[in-house]
């Protein structure tokens, strides 16, 4: 009884020690966006245009949605670029995936429009 007791500890034991894949996928994210707070050059918007591009378009997380607030940021960064159409797109998008985030999205928008 007192073996069985122990191979079922060690057996638990290993198991909950398995890694779990994330929630989301951020890509180089953490990088890109130091980089562009940093500089704020083209190289580096560049840079995090397609980071925000790859994080979108490749999700490998569990849950294999794109992270909260990515859209909101990428959407925020395309209307600085001025390509507002797309800016907009990316912001009700953000508001789709993430309904709580409606409030602050609409502000967002009401401030552009003025």
């Amino acid at each position: 009884m007192k073996k069985i007791l122990v191979i079922s500890f060690l057996f638990f034991m290993l198991a909950s020690c398995t890694t779990q894949k994330p929630l989301y996928t951020w890509g180089k994210y953490e990088i890109t966006s130091y980089n562009y707070l940093k500089k704020t050059d083209e190289k580096s918007i560049q840079q995090l245009i397609e980071n925000y591009q790859e994080i979108i378009e490749k999700q490998k997380g569990t849950r294999d949605v794109i992270p909260p607030g990515v859209c909101a940021d990428y959407g925020f960064l395309l209307l600085q670029k001025g390509k507002t159409k797309e800016g907009k797109e990316m912001l009700m998008k953000e508001i789709v995936l993430y309904p709580e985030s409606k409030i602050f999205i609409n502000r967002i928008l009401k401030i552009i429009e003025e």
